[in-house]
């Protein structure tokens, strides 16, 4: 093309500004808006920098293009920057000073009328996600991915000043279970056998550190074949991190200092000293092992206090080693019976059987559906006890712990969101600590790893473990830790076990067969009795993080070309069928009558 191999662009449009007064320019990009005023064209310039208005005479020699250019052509123009007349600046765009009086202009590719307008809010995320190449146009999702750009740079950096090595690790690997489905690729040329994806490089950064290699890192591409929710993709990135010769608190500062530098960089803000809570005491407080800190509002335990009541739904489900818990929440005294009923279905849809509640107006009158079971000073007490004071309503459930927990911890969130109560003036952090290290699947009928199989238990819980005292088991606490900030899990990891025996007992523990240990883990178990250094290490979720720093509850808005909740790309149209030829190849074939 002429222009092109003629002329080089000298500059992005957003960086066109008054400095480069009386300068020429070559300018390349998308036609953003084009005005007709008579004999000029008033055209706004579009790159990933931003926009600059050049301005055309279609009658000059060299000029005549422009008659023909329309809204989303690629053009290139050559031209001279000149201060645009007083009054006609805008103060609201970085090139609004300026203007760019061309001499040449070229249509490089003219453009179709586009399904849509990349701006408009109101399109549909269908429609967004089939033409996603013209959705990544608008501004919005370009900062986005320039921005995740950034926070790699930043890690890179954060981590090769602390001596670590950047080590790829397979795609193609073998099925290491690690809590969700593998996604399998079959070989063609050992027929019969597969491949995996990795959910995570787990096994292969621990074998790196019995190799030797002491700090490692990698920008992992990971695959679980899992549920979607809004920021979980089939495909995701993680920042991994592992290192030999420490203990928790060694991994948990590398990974606070480089969430130090990270925040530093895109926000420009130093993070003040970051709580460290244990996994039951967060529980307890916020009904979940990841609580939004921004929100005031906590969980109150009132099993000892109703543990005698006569509501059989109280004393029932203390007798039978339940909880009762409360959750004070002001701005609710004016709630309607309608809208306690679509919260009661809310904690429902969490496992609970009921949401029981007492509500005060703004007048101090008292109403609760178990008022016949309680009198009013009774009522107020309990109240009292969930923190309650002025106008506002205490929720309560009793159920199982781990229901009551859920159920009320899924309402603070909602509530707090409905009511405008979340704190969103600073981000807040908080390392979660002491984890379960089992936890007993009923449907399975057995124990399974709460974080997974190569995490340490605590030291004082070790023997437990290796001499499977089973009786123990629901009280082993693991060598693992979570980074929460703003309600989401941003880091995890654990210290992990580094002796053979040792984790031949967990997975003895997770009820798996010599002859599974040897067929899935052989190689690892192998490896471990090679001298293995003490070695532990976390792994960020990079698409979480960048969502976090970009402000969007989404992380299909950070990621170049995610999948639908059904792990379908409705711009490739994938997953797709293959040709009849390529499933002979690969030695497959479809079972008829497939029952789903």
């Amino acid at each position: 093309m002429k222009f092109i191999s003629e002329l080089k662009r000298s500059h992005y449009c957003g960086e066109v500004t008054s400095a480069l007064q009386n300068q020429d320019v070559v300018l390349m990009g998308w036609v953003n808006t084009r005005r007709d005023h008579g004999g000029l064209v008033f055209i706004d310039l579009r790159d990933r920098s931003g926009l600059v208005q050049i301005v055309v005479n279609p009658a000059q020699e060299g000029c005549q293009p422009a008659k023909d250019i329309r809204g989303e052509f690629v053009i290139g123009v050559q031209g001279k920057v000149r201060l645009r007349p007083e009054g006609m600046r805008n103060k609201n765009l970085k090139t609004g000073d300026i203007e760019v009086e061309v001499s040449r202009i070229e249509i490089l590719s003219d453009a179709r009328t586009l399904p849509f307008d990349p701006s408009d809010e109101k399109v549909s995320e269908t429609l967004r996600l089939k033409y996603r190449y013209l959705d990544l146009r608008s501004p919005r999702l370009q900062s986005h991915l320039i921005k995740r750009h950034e926070v790699m740079m930043a890690v890179r950096e954060g981590l090769h000043a602390k001596g670590f090595v950047e080590v790829e690790t397979p795609i193609l690997y073998k099925s290491t279970p690690e809590g969700a489905r593998d996604y399998l690729v079959p070989s063609r040329v050992n027929p019969g056998t597969f491949y995996a994806l990795p959910q995570s490089p787990q096994t292969l950064k621990q074998l790196l550190m019995i190799a030797g290699m002491d700090k490692y890192f990698q920008i992992a591409r990971c695959f679980r074949d899992e549920d979607l929710r809004a920021d979980r993709q089939p495909e995701f990135s993680q920042i991994d991190v592992e290192m030999s010769f420490v203990d928790r608190d060694d991994v948990m500062k590398v990974a606070e200092d480089l969430m130090r530098h990270v925040w530093k960089k895109m926000k420009g803000i130093e993070i003040g000293e970051v709580p460290v809570m244990s996994y039951t005491e967060a529980m307890n407080r916020f009904g979940c092992d990841k609580p939004d800190l921004r929100i005031a509002w906590e969980l109150k335990d009132l099993t000892e206090k109703l543990r005698s009541s006569s509501f059989k739904v109280f004393s029932d489900a203390a007798g039978r080693g339940g909880a009762i818990k409360g959750l004070f929440v002001p701005g609710t005294g004016g709630y309607s019976r309608g809208q306690f009923d679509k919260l009661t279905e809310k904690a429902k849809q969490m496992g609970a059987k009921g949401l029981v509640y007492i509500k005060i107006d703004d007048k101090n009158q008292i109403t609760s559906p178990v008022a016949k079971f309680f009198n009013e000073t009774e009522l107020r007490d309990i109240y009292g006890a969930c923190g309650g004071s002025g106008s506002g309503t205490v929720f309560i459930v009793a159920d199982d712990f781990s229901v009551a927990c859920a159920s009320l911890s899924t309402l603070r969130l909602h509530l707090a969101a409905e009511l405008g109560a979340i704190d969103t003036s600073r981000d807040r952090f908080l390392w979660v600590v002491d984890f379960p290290l089992l936890e007993y699947a009923a449907e399975e009928k057995r124990w399974v790893a709460c974080h997974h199989p190569f995490t340490a238990p605590k030291d004082e819980n070790l023997a437990a473990l290796t001499n499977r005292n089973e009786a123990e088991f629901s009280r082993l606490k693991a060598k693992a830790y979570d980074l929460v900030c703003n309600g989401h899990e941003i880091a995890g990891g654990s210290i992990r076990i580094h002796r053979g025996e040792t984790q031949k007992a967990m997975f003895d523990a997770l009820g798996l067969s010599e002859d599974e240990i040897k067929l899935k883990f052989g190689f690892f178990i192998e490896a471990l009795t090679y001298g293995t250094p003490p070695h532990g290490g976390i792994a960020w979720g990079l698409d979480r993080l960048v969502m976090i720093l970009c402000g969007t509850e989404a992380i299909r808005e950070v990621i170049a070309f995610p999948k639908t909740a059904k792990a379908t790309d409705l711009m490739a149209e994938a997953p797709s069928p293959v040709t009849r030829e390529q499933m002979i190849e690969l030695g497959l074939a479809f079972l008829k009558n497939r029952q789903n």
